[in-house]
């Protein structure tokens, strides 16, 4: 069975189908509507979200299907640290090491786009996206950064870049 994996910067016409995957992992991960991403103006037009310079979101790919993503932007209050925003992964794409992909591609942007760190907000109960994210250096802080909306998510980790 061939496969095509590709990860590339979202375009325009991947808006809805981005937008439809979130809600189906946020969904079938149990989390709540309210203080997610899941109820995010922006998810309407991640394009247009991460259209400025130092900003990217990423989508993955498979077979011309919208598996994952995960994008970069930089803090509301802080510019010289960004947030990994918006990772997930449709179960089709867990367990293949496309999300460790997805991070070291996100990692790399950050670098090169001259921030310092690299914050995240994640819900308690993803163990799994917190495992990954101390394997890559993040770690465990006591407050949260920016003014995301995410009151949800009550797990705030940051890593020096």
């Amino acid at each position: 069975m061939s496969q095509s994996i590709e990860i590339r910067p979202i375009q325009k016409k991947d808006n809805q189908a981005t937008a439809d995957m979130i809600r189906y992992v946020l969904i079938e991960q149990n989390a709540p509507k309210t203080g997610t991403a899941y109820e995010d103006k922006a998810l309407e037009d991640l394009y247009k979200t991460y259209k400025d310079e130092r900003a990217v979101y990423y989508i993955l790919m498979e077979n011309d299907e919208i598996i994952g993503g995960a994008g970069i932007q930089p803090l509301d209050n802080d510019d010289s640290i960004c947030e990994l925003q918006k990772m997930y992964f449709h179960p089709k794409a867990r367990g293949r090491g496309l999300g460790q992909q997805m991070i070291e591609q996100c990692l790399k942007f950050a670098e090169n786009h001259a921030y310092k760190a690299c914050y995240i907000e994640t819900l308690p109960s993803m163990k799994a996206a917190q495992n990954r994210y101390l394997k890559n250096g993040f770690e465990y802080i006591d407050y949260r950064l920016g003014h995301t909306g995410h009151h949800a998510c009550t797990v705030w980790m940051l890593k020096r870049l």
